[in-house]
């Protein structure tokens, strides 16, 4: 029987890494490559989930020599850039106190049970304003400090109106935590939230893009995404004994808001799972990284993806998250009631369900143009008089 593995996939990016611009290099875990990666002298981030070396025209070369047409090679942009990739952030500047009251700050927010990456982002956020009012004691600080950091950080860096919400957030949450600042934190508001309709793939769109996929792992993926309606995260921490074949059910656990929940398993997927799970053969999580019983990356995702759209030659920009947007919206289109698409989407309240509405177009389909009507009634009218769009273009 013919053997329908692809050729391994090696992609190759430039980052940075402990301070100094890196060759790193993601694949699907493969004991070959590993040995011979070793050999090349690659070390392994835990961080980044790659394989890395010092980046130079050279371990591109020697990459190249010793594994030839053994792997498919998939080159980053990143690696084409004329400039030096950027560096990360200048050091902080942050007295001893300020570093002792930052720490504390975290610690109050992990008392509060905020999410790791929650707390993450709203301590890179107070660490940065503190250190841009660095020369300020702490318990000046006030609003008017706020709106100079955002004028002078936040714009010039072109940051998101919702990272600039969450700013907000943790800078009112400071004022909760260190009440000695002159934060007036009830005067803190925070912009309004962007209304950008989300991407939709059609139905066709997402058979092409399945069908253009042709290693079994990256297919199983995208369609679970798809059919189970998952954000990236989720995929990434799915355990296989959360899916339920027999029940056709998926348990999604600590999700978005430390929330559980149940999604219905496609049973036109079962096949391509059960062809995934019995050629790979994961341990412990659905799909795995470069380690055995290790977390995929989300990055390794995105990479894959992005090379499956380009080979279906659908032209919208599309991410993982576009997946789950247009699960919702054929829901939707298919006559699914808003509460159970809320219910499977894991939404804690409808209103962020309710933004599909805007996107679906069964409703829209039977919708008349006035043109149209204008000519069927000029038609209906004047039944010997013939109108078409070419003769009414003339007219233009």
């Amino acid at each position: 029987m013919k053997n329908l593995k692809q050729l391994p996939a090696l992609l190759l990016k430039k980052t940075v890494h402990r301070k100094d611009v890196q060759l790193m290099v993601y694949f699907d875990y493969n004991n070959f490559i590993i040995q011979k990666l070793k050999q090349l002298k690659f070390t392994w981030s835990a961080t980044h989930k790659a394989w890395y070396t010092p980046f130079n025209e050279k371990a591109i070369s020697e990459l190249k020599k010793t594994f030839g047409n053994s792997v498919e090679f998939n080159l980053d942009s990143s690696l084409f850039q004329q400039k030096e990739v950027k560096l990360y952030r200048k050091k902080r500047n942050l007295s001893e106190k300020s570093k002792e009251i930052i720490r504390l700050y975290v610690k109050y927010l992990k008392g509060k049970r905020y999410s790791e990456s929650t707390v993450k982002t709203y301590f890179t956020f107070i660490a940065d304003f503190i250190d841009y009012t660095n020369s300020k004691p702490l318990n000046q600080l006030s609003n008017k400090d706020v709106e100079l950091f955002i004028e002078d950080v936040f714009v010039p860096r072109k940051m998101s109106i919702s990272s600039q919400r969450q700013l907000i957030s943790a800078i009112k949450l400071f004022k909760a935590f260190y009440p000695e600042c002159a934060i007036e934190d009830v005067k803190l508001q925070r912009p309004k939230r962007s209304r950008i309709l989300p991407t939709v793939l059609s139905k066709e769109e997402i058979i092409d893009l399945l069908r253009c996929t042709k290693n079994l792992k990256h297919r199983a993926i995208l369609g679970m995404i798809y059919s189970a309606g998952l954000r990236i995260s989720e995929l990434i921490n799915l355990k296989l004994h959360h899916i339920d074949i027999d029940r056709r059910q998926i348990i999604v656990k600590s999700s978005k808001g430390r929330r559980d929940r149940h999604i219905i398993l496609a049973e036109s997927i079962i096949p391509l799972l059960m062809n995934y799970l019995n050629s790979y053969k994961p341990t412990c999580y659905f799909v795995e990284g470069v380690e055995e019983g290790k977390k995929y990356s989300a990055e390794s995702v995105r990479s894959f993806l992005k090379k499956s759209v380009k080979a279906a030659r659908i032209t919208k920009r599309v991410t993982p998250h576009t997946l789950r947007h247009s699960y919702a919206t054929h829901l939707l289109e298919n006559g699914i009631d808003l509460r159970y698409i809320q219910e499977l989407l894991g939404h804690a309240k409808p209103e962020t369900t309710m933004i599909y509405t805007h996107v679906s177009k069964k409703d829209l389909l039977q919708i008349k143009s006035p043109l149209d009507m204008a000519l069927k009634s000029l038609i209906k009218n004047k039944p010997h008089t013939t109108y078409t769009s070419n003769k009414l273009s003339d007219n233009y």
